[in-house]
């Protein structure tokens, strides 16, 4: 008997597989967006430490500047007493504004990261429950599928047995008829 099955199987079974893999790629994206946010997150720190530290440097800078104008200009102390303060307030200024703006930044990432996070293992839950009631279906059909090859297999063999029996069955008509045709 001739096995009609195996390319139905083999056909189903590559279907599944497929499904599955898309299924993985699909886990693996989404656990990808996130390792990306989390760098993200992770160079929002740096790049406010950085800035702070380059503010820090430029009022260093002017501090070095307004100490080289006392050396050399006598009497200048008062009034770069008074640049010195006002620079420092501007400064302390920037840097809690700086400051502040990064929190709120870290802040709403935080959260967005927290919903988004929320979301795609909501949409993932989802895509699983899905993928589960399509493979479910999907091995239904496949039964369903192999049980109707195989009655027909049935059927053809049973047709091709009947043929033989035939082709027999005329061949002994034909021979008989040559024998009486000879006689």
């Amino acid at each position: 008997m001739v096995d009609y099955t195996t390319p139905v199987t083999t056909t189903f079974e590559m279907q599944r597989q497929s499904i599955e893999q898309g299924q993985r790629a699909l886990t693996q994206s989404v656990e990808l967006q996130k390792q990306m946010t989390t760098a993200m997150l992770d160079s929002m720190e740096s790049t406010e430490s950085a800035q702070r530290r380059t503010v820090e440097l430029l009022q260093e800078g002017i501090h070095n500047t307004l100490d080289v104008i006392e050396a050399n200009m006598p009497g200048a102390d008062a009034g770069t007493e008074d640049v010195r303060a006002a620079v420092d307030e501007q400064f302390e200024m920037l840097l809690e504004n700086h400051a502040e703006a990064f929190d709120t930044l870290t802040e709403e990432v935080d959260e967005g990261v927290a919903s988004y996070d929320e979301m795609t293992g909501d949409y993932l839950t989802a895509v699983e429950d899905q993928l589960e009631l399509l493979l479910d279906a999907h091995e239904e059909l496949e039964v369903q599928s192999v049980e109707a090859v195989e009655q027909l297999a049935e059927q053809v063999e049973e047709m091709q047995d009947q043929m033989e029996e035939m082709q027999a069955q005329m061949r002994d008509v034909s021979e008989q008829t040559v024998e009486a045709v000879e006689a």
